[in-house]
């Protein structure tokens, strides 16, 4: 079982790490856009500690936290997303499609996408006679798109061991979520896909735990599908470059006072889990771990021109 702290520490290193991916886009190390889950951490880390090796975890363009939470190297993410040779992709995919096949991790810049690929997983186990699970994290852009509703209705048929983390952000790019759902929740609807619906705060990294832990043993015993609404709020635009002028900056600096790692501390602290200290001694360790690693990982060689086109075109020999 993962401790709070553990958990606090694990949002430590994730908000590192989008800091250091951060760095990479006004130099240009960074090509395309970056999508950052900066104020999202406490919901990645809530992930952490329930899946084994063989569950599949299908996430988004939104990605670096649900990797770390399913263990993917941290430095050969970090060498893809700065499109280096020890990538985990060679420098090939980019920050939108790491891919680890050893954890049957896999990310996808098609919104709702990773439904379908889930739902693969999903029978695969089955035949296999395993109890692993299968999870896929879509934002709430994501939940009104036909991959997602065939996608659920067929885990709900079949009582697939499928677990669906929803990161309801309020917005789908520019789109408010009141405008674009029929509903007032997206948890409500899980009924019509025979499935179990929880709306959690995805700012409390053990409401989180607690929802994701009893919806993996759920899906383990047989009992199907889950859907799990986490409410949280991006801190920064769509994608690094976006001018963000939808939200209004009374809006964006009131939701930034809700920092999940600031209210986590603060709750570590009030029960006596850790000190201040222990804290600030934590998040400085932290810091200077991964400016080092971001140092080596920039020392690192890029693809060579020359192979811009491998792995586009079926190779024959």
């Amino acid at each position: 079982m993962v401790s709070v702290w553990e958990r606090f520490g694990y949002m430590v290193w994730m908000r590192e790490f989008e800091l250091a991916c951060l760095e990479g886009v006004p130099t240009r190390e960074i090509h395309g856009e970056l999508h950052t889950a900066v104020g999202q951490e406490a919901i990645g880390a809530g992930l952490a500690g329930f899946l084994r090796a063989d569950d599949a975890l299908a996430s988004t363009h939104r990605n670096h936290l649900h990797a770390i939470a399913k263990g993917v190297d941290m430095r050969a993410m970090l060498a893809e997303i700065f499109e280096k040779e020890t990538g985990l992709c060679g420098g090939f995919g980019g920050h939108m499609h790491l891919f680890d096949a050893s954890l049957k991790f896999s990310a996808t810049g098609i919104v709702g996408a990773g439904l379908p690929v889930v739902i693969g997983h999903a029978w695969a186990a089955r035949l296999r006679g395993s109890d692993a699970v299968a999870v896929a994290v879509v934002g709430d852009g994501a939940v009104n798109t036909g991959a997602f509703h065939e996608a659920l209705n067929m885990a709900g048929v079949h009582r697939l061991p499928v677990i669906v983390v929803v990161e309801n952000n309020e917005w789908a790019i520019s789109v408010p979520f009141h405008q674009a759902s029929a509903t007032a929740t997206i948890a409500e609807r899980a009924p019509a896909w025979s499935a179990h619906g929880v709306r959690v705060d995805g700012t409390d990294v053990e409401a989180v735990a607690d929802a994701f832990g009893t919806a993996v043993q759920r899906a383990r015993e047989g009992g199907g599908p889950t859907l799990i609404e986490a409410t949280c709020y991006r801190f920064r635009g769509h994608f690094e470059g976006d001018a963000d002028t939808y939200r209004t900056e009374e809006e964006k600096e009131r939701r930034r006072k809700e920092d999940p790692l600031v209210l986590t501390a603060q709750r570590l602290i009030s029960r006596g889990v850790a000190s201040a200290e222990q804290i600030d001694s934590l998040r400085s360790a932290v810091t200077a771990a991964m400016a080092d690693l971001l140092a080596s990982v920039r020392a690192d060689r890029s693809p060579d021109p020359a192979t811009a086109l491998r792995h586009v075109f079926v190779e024959v020999a």
